[in-house]
């Protein structure tokens, strides 16, 4: 049995308006804490698009927001734009986003397809995992190389995020479930498992 052919045109307006998505998120206005890195809607975007269109097609929607972002418009939080954000304190959470949507696209892709479209707890830990081992993670070392700062001022900074980082993932997951509900194939048909025939007797 084959999987279902690839549809070129359809997975490209899916990236489009992901990017788009996670350009709306950046640029609506964070909440300013104080720190060097504001509170925004940027993960919620990230994580949905790997949650929502899988490892790959999650990875280059997040991939070509950096890009056009890069390129110089201004879609990066606060309106900023141009490759001079990525030589501010934010460049690590940026870096680590396109891998946290393929880490994500990756875990809710190996889901049963039921569970992708009912376990919102199951959806949510995918999203939870993949920002805090990459987001965090990269976001911490990013602080650490562009600010005057140790690991331990990092983590001073980056833990403030963490629980906006619980209520994100918790919608995340309610979003994209729905989501898989309303379109059951937008992840593609699970690969069949091959199973060896049984042998028949004959009379």
């Amino acid at each position: 049995m084959s999987l279902r052919p690839s549809r070129p045109g359809h997975d490209l307006a899916l990236v489009t308006a992901f990017t788009a998505l996670i350009a709306v998120c950046a640029i609506l206005p964070g909440l300013k804490i104080g720190l060097p890195v504001p509170v925004t809607l940027q993960t919620f975007g990230v994580l949905l698009a790997g949650a929502v269109l899988g490892a790959r097609r999650g990875f280059l929607a997040v991939t070509l927001y950096l890009v056009v972002g890069a390129a110089g418009l201004p879609v990066f939080s606060g309106g900023a734009a141009g490759l001079g954000v990525f030589q501010g304190p934010t460049m690590g959470y940026l870096l680590a986003f396109p891998f946290a949507a393929a880490l994500c696209g990756f875990l809710v892709e190996r889901l049963p397809r039921q569970k992708v479209a009912s376990s919102v707890p199951l959806v949510f830990a995918a999203g939870f995992l993949s920002s805090a081992l990459l987001i965090h993670t990269g976001g911490m070392a990013g602080l650490v190389w562009r600010l005057p700062t140790t690991w331990e001022g990092a983590w001073d900074i980056d833990k403030f995020f963490w629980a906006g980082d619980i209520v994100k993932n918790v919608v995340m997951a309610l979003v994209a479930t729905s989501v898989h509900r309303a379109f059951p194939d937008l992840l593609g048909t699970p690969r069949p498992v091959d199973r060896p025939e049984r042998e028949t007797i004959g009379a």
